[in-house]
């Protein structure tokens, strides 16, 4: 086995204990110097690392090669019933060394690095392991609104603790950190990320988008697939309720006995559609615009609970509602509800940030953010 590279990257001869330099004796024989590029061998290591060679290398290797093989027979038998002493072998190990300008003219004949392998760095920036996407989803394949920029939506304001201090750009927050580590895998620095405001209910409506893709605790559903795409899950959902301490709701154990309490909504949510479809409440839900009025009509003793979904829960009853508390969460539904980052319908960037989030699950990144930015919302009674 070689030795290891010398780490100031310059080319080195390594020379068989007891055998005269065959790199020197090549040369002798065929005319030709012999240079190894990333190759491990006996007796020679380059450690500077090689990329593509430009074309006229490749040429003159096929003209040389035959010569440098004829040389290397000869030498490997030469070198059977010769012994070099100590100095001989120091000066073939200094005769090979290159002069530093031919070290730096090899360098400045190879070729660039080609995107793909920039999209591989760029993922192993995210994984901490090499693990790419496909050659198809490299960034200057991709099809974007504005070249160059990935432009991500979501409402404003935006909530803890999905996101924080109602800045999406700060990468805090489950959904901005999700976001960004998504652009990152696909190629994007911060930088090159913008975010602008889309209303929710707005998001998922037909027709024509501003934004690549949309992050606004989007529920994937059947319907909203009529009018636009979806991502596969990036996290897995819980609906949860919420109401004022000596709110009647608290002795709430079962679904059953949630029936007959006044719950408060945001229109077009899945909240909405799970009270209507699984509580099933003796009255008819009050439905708010957002769910700052919703949280507003609670304080206010207007209803007597509200539901949201897990996390968001937590956040509003530990800082937002004074007084109030998570009274539970309801079981798991068949086939599950999951957040899906949402795009116009048709979108060729679906596939490519599906690929992205494959990258983010496999490596442990997307659990790692959940860990750091949900740990606190994940555990509440379920209502039997």
């Amino acid at each position: 086995r070689s030795p290891p590279a010398p780490p100031d990257g310059s080319l080195r001869s390594v020379v068989l204990p007891g055998a005269p330099s065959l790199s020197a004796c090549v040369e002798q024989k065929s005319g030709f110097a012999l240079r190894v590029g990333h190759v491990r061998t006996p007796f020679f290591v380059h450690s500077v690392p090689m990329t593509r060679t430009s074309l006229r290398k490749r040429r003159a290797l096929l003209l040389v090669a035959p010569a440098l093989l004829l040389g290397l027979g000869a030498c490997s038998s030469d070198s059977a019933d010769t012994t070099a002493a100590p100095a001989e072998t120091e000066a073939a190990a200094v005769a090979t060394d290159p002069a530093p300008a031919e070290t730096e003219a090899v360098a400045a004949e190879t070729e660039a690095i080609p995107v793909e392998t920039e999209a591989t760095e760029a993922t192993a920036a995210v994984t901490g392991a090499a693990v790419a996407i496909s050659a198809d989803c490299a960034k200057d394949k991709l099809s974007l609104k504005n070249a160059g920029t990935l432009t991500i939506g979501t409402d404003s304001p935006a909530y803890p603790p999905w996101f924080s201090d109602d800045d999406p750009t700060n990468g805090k927050g489950f959904e901005s950190a999700v976001a960004f580590a998504v652009a990152e895998t696909l190629g994007f620095t911060k930088e090159e990320v913008k975010w602008i405001k889309v209303p929710f209910n707005s998001s998922y409506a037909t027709g024509k988008k501003d934004f690549d893709f949309d992050v606004n605790q989007i529920s994937i559903t059947d319907e909203r697939k009529q009018a636009v795409d979806f991502s596969d899950g990036y996290f897995d959902v819980n609906q949860a309720v919420v109401a004022l301490k000596d709110s009647p709701a608290v002795s709430a154990k079962t679904v059953a006995d949630l029936a007959k309490l006044k719950f408060g909504v945001q229109q077009g949510t899945t909240s909405l559609q799970f009270v209507t479809d699984v509580v099933k409440p003796s009255s008819e839900p009050f439905v708010y615009s957002t769910n700052n009025d919703a949280k507003a009509a609670l304080a206010a003793k207007q209803i007597d609970a509200i539901v949201l979904d897990l996390p968001t829960a937590f956040y509003v009853s530990a800082a937002e509602i004074e007084g109030s508390v998570v009274v539970g969460q309801f079981p798991s539904q068949g086939g599950g509800e999951q957040f899906g980052l949402l795009f116009e319908k048709g979108s060729p960037l679906t596939p490519c940030v599906n690929e992205a989030l494959a990258v983010l699950k496999s490596s442990g990144k997307l659990a790692e953010i959940q860990t750091a930015e949900l740990s606190t919302a994940t555990n509440a009674p379920v209502f039997g």
